[in-house]
């Protein structure tokens, strides 16, 4: 679904695609995942016209060079809370998302192993106009706080990685799933403090979901674009069930890239 929304936005707005492969996490990344995307996208047809891959792994000193900028402004700090630990101080009522409590905000410790870098968020609100859902108001303070930018293990964070990159890359669209609408807030907070003084714009769609609403996953066996095919499924008919699941078509119509961008129009 986030590839039809990505490709038919993006042209029907005349702009261009970069897909990122959000792969800053050593101990997850394997380059078989990599491939498989990329894999899906030409079988779909929505290569054509793509920049070369983004690949976070490769952007280390990016993320190091913004990290010490927000350092020498003094808007990060050494923390050693764990997140068991904060799990534990976690009000049971407060939602899913772990809020930051302060607890070494104003210790002053070094970096040190197993240290976490996170970045001071103070109290105050970030709005936005989402193209599909609208005018938002979010405080990230009140919403997660001081959020990690480096963890314990000296891994860049996706909080951290997006904002540098969406930066650095100049992106003016972002679109992705409604899952991530939360961290919006905190992201527009983090870009500005590193100088974006005109932020991207944003749309998050719906998710696919099961019965009870929750988001379809491998781990909640969902089948992959690898299945479908050997079911004998075809291109038309994976991008027509997209459009449809994603509110953008009323009925299961069999649609090939061409006909995405005036889903949008």
């Amino acid at each position: 679904m986030n590839a039809v929304h990505v490709w038919g936005l993006a042209h029907a707005l005349g702009g261009e695609v970069i897909v990122r492969l959000e792969d800053h996490d050593r101990g997850r990344f394997r380059p078989e995942f990599e491939e498989s995307i990329l894999a899906d996208l030409e079988w779909l047809g929505l290569r054509g016209g793509l920049h070369a891959p983004s690949r976070q792994r490769e952007h280390a000193a990016r993320y190091e060079g913004a990290a010490e900028r927000l350092s020498d402004t003094g808007h990060t700090f050494w923390c050693e809370c764990t997140r068991r630990m904060l799990a534990q101080a976690q009000d049971p009522t407060g939602g899913e998302t772990l809020r930051y409590p302060g607890t070494c905000r104003d210790r002053g410790l070094s970096e040190g192993a197993g240290r976490a870098l996170r970045i001071r968020i103070d109290p105050g609100t970030e709005m936005f106009d989402d193209f599909r859902l609208g005018r938002q108001t979010q405080d990230p303070s009140a919403q997660a706080g001081d959020f990690v930018l480096r963890d314990g293990r000296g891994q860049w964070t996706y909080q951290h990685c997006v904002v540098v990159d969406d930066l650095a890359e100049a992106i003016t669209l972002v679109i992705r799933g409604e899952d991530i609408l939360e961290s919006t807030g905190r992201q527009l907070r983090s870009a500005r403090l590193l100088g974006r003084t005109i932020p991207p714009r944003y749309l998050h769609h719906p998710l696919v979901t099961d019965g009870s609403g929750r988001k379809l996953s491998k781990k909640e066996f969902a089948k992959s674009l690898g299945d479908l095919r050997r079911e004998g499924w075809t291109p038309e008919r994976v991008l027509g069930e997209a459009a449809f699941l994603g509110g953008l078509h009323p009925d299961r119509t069999l649609l090939t890239t061409t006909d995405l961008p005036s889903l949008f129009r």
